[in-house]
């Protein structure tokens, strides 16, 4: 049986926000590769949300609903992020320590 600490947190939720995780012993296998490829896209989302955001600050003119629809997608790529943190840290923390992480 798998424990919890042998499980990847995915980077997307279920049904209800629920987390899912995926039990495998294959880092190479499909499931983890579509994860590994979602995780870069939300990466990717998030740095340009990060350069969206520094240019809508520097703008005097920038509307209020501009404001709060950035605000709301920055809340949303920062989820993400979080997600992509704990999974990464948990992976990290249940990897052999005799195996090279570089």
């Amino acid at each position: 049986m798998t424990t919890p600490n042998e499980l990847r947190l995915l980077p997307w939720s279920g049904p209800g926000d629920k987390s899912c995780y995926l039990s495998t012993d294959d880092p190479d296998g499909y499931m983890s590769r579509l994860a590994d490829n979602i995780e870069d896209i939300q990466l990717g989302t998030a740095r340009n949300l990060l350069e969206e955001a520094s240019e809508a600050l520097d703008d005097p003119g920038t509307s209020l609903d501009d404001m709060r629809c950035l605000v709301k997608e920055l809340t949303g790529a920062l989820r993400d992020l979080y997600r992509v943190a704990t999974s990464r840290s948990h992976r990290r923390a249940t990897s052999d320590p005799r195996e090279p992480t570089c």
